[in-house]
């Protein structure tokens, strides 16, 4: 009784917990890990863009439309600027508005939605129309207009702009989420137990809205990182501000193409495509963190085995019809026509044998 108590104390000891298996489920992903990689690259590149850069953004040189080179990573404009300079000073302006625009408009489709869809009567009533509102003005065109009246359009009266004409989609679909959450039965059983308005929605509703808030907030990123370089690339913006938009529009404008100078707007458009796709792998690990079906299990024994595009299911062996006189058959998923005692290297308990009297 010693030893198995023993044995029984060291498996425990041994065997890891639940929580701590699954505490870093979210960073062991593949997804999450790449996009959260390319993200902190860009990141790092925004703080210290400026100090890695190795020559003035705007400083003119004699290096007239040079093509790649040791001493310019990414070639040279027309004026001798260094693109490589341009490419990393740009980097903090696009991060600032876009992380700033999407926190801002995921702050207010949260309050304005999650509001909406809990309180319902006149209060949903009036917060649906101020969305419907917003949601039918064209976002871009106002923007546009917006910054062009304003004397100074920088990256904060940018992101500000972009924030309050990019919010409604999310509030509207907040609001559906809402709704659907609200008559569960542990929210009626809080609100039984006398629970606060505000305590319900904090720590019952918002939890259960975690993928849908974090994949509206990355969509408004995606929005105002797009909208910010449109900007620049139309020339509203202040284009005497170096961000990966200025570099395409002086691009454009000096006919870069046309004189096959490639590295002129190359660098910046690919730079916009890595950060796209650090969000988006950053939005689909999360989304697999927070919702059980799209989880990646381990491989084991008797575990689904993942397949792209198809939701995993483990089929059941099916029983499948006998012959005249025969017995029923077992077919296991996977292995049409074996038999599960074949299988197993035995018999049927009511087969004949030499052995055995008739």
């Amino acid at each position: 009784m010693a030893v198995q108590a023993t044995e029984s104390a060291v498996v425990g000891a041994a065997a890891p917990p639940a929580a701590r298996r699954d505490r870093l489920r979210f960073l062991r992903n593949g997804k999450t890990a790449t996009g959260l990689a390319i993200l902190g690259l860009f990141v790092l590149l925004a703080v210290a863009g400026e100090w890695l850069a190795p020559h003035d953004p705007s400083a003119m040189s004699d290096d007239i439309l040079q093509p790649p080179s040791a001493e310019h990573p990414f070639g040279t404009t027309q004026t001798g600027q260094d693109i490589f300079s341009q490419v990393l000073v740009g980097t903090r302006g696009v991060l600032v508005v876009g992380f700033t625009a999407g926190f801002f408009a995921t702050l207010l489709s949260v309050l304005v939605g999650v509001s909406s869809g809990f309180l319902g009567g006149i209060a949903d009533e009036l917060l649906s129309v101020l969305s419907n509102i917003f949601l039918v003005i064209p976002g871009l065109p106002l923007i546009i207009i917006i910054a062009s009246f304003l004397p100074d359009s920088g990256d904060v009266v940018i992101a500000v702009v972009i924030s309050l004409t990019a919010w409604a989609w999310g509030a509207r679909v907040l609001r559906a989420q809402t709704m659907s959450l609200r008559n569960r039965d542990y929210v009626q059983a809080a609100r039984a137990t006398g629970e606060s308005t505000w305590r319900i929605i904090v720590f019952e509703i918002l939890p259960n809205l975690t993928a849908v808030i974090t994949s509206g907030f990355i969509g408004t990123v995606i929005f105002a990182v797009l909208s910010e370089i449109t900007l620049a690339f139309i020339g509203v913006a202040d284009i005497s501000h170096w961000n990966w938009g200025t570099i395409l529009f002086w691009a454009q404008s000096n006919q870069a193409l046309g004189q096959g100078a490639w590295w002129w707007f190359v660098p910046a458009g690919l730079c916009i495509a890595l950060l796209g796709t650090a969000l988006s792998l950053i939005n689909f690990g999360i989304d697999e963190f927070v919702n059980p079906r799209l989880r990646t299990t381990a491989r084991v024994r008797g575990a689904a085995r993942m397949r792209v595009g198809f939701t995993p299911v483990v089929r059941a062996p099916r029983e499948r019809a006998a012959g005249p006189g025969g017995p029923g058959r077992r077919e296991e998923a996977g292995t049409p026509g074996r038999q599960t005692e074949e299988a197993a290297g035995a018999r049927p308990a009511t087969e004949k044998t030499e052995d055995t009297p008739a």
